[in-house]
């Protein structure tokens, strides 16, 4: 009898590696927005009020599946001051 269901180790291993590396940034990113927020005590809603986006907008961020660009991310180290990745 065939197995229907793959692992998860085999489901990623069909993944290439370029890929899986720029979902892992995509999280990291998102978890150090998330992070930065709670260290501030802003809910999404005040975050988005205080940048002048939607709340929506910051879900999306947070969900880990944006794409940011540089000036967002320069844009957010700059409202944290603190850096949101490290080049190098």
């Amino acid at each position: 009898m065939k197995r229907a269901v793959k692992s998860l180790d085999e489901m990623l291993g069909c993944v290439p590696d370029h890929i899986q590396q720029e979902v892992n940034l995509s999280f990291d990113i998102s978890d150090r927005i998330d992070f930065l927020m709670r260290e501030r005590g802003l809910t999404k809603k005040q975050f988005a009020e205080a940048l002048g986006r939607r709340p929506s907008e910051i879900t999306k961020w947070l969900s880990g599946q944006h794409n940011f660009t540089v000036a967002t991310l320069s844009m957010l180290s700059t409202f944290f001051g603190k850096s949101i990745i490290t080049v190098g």
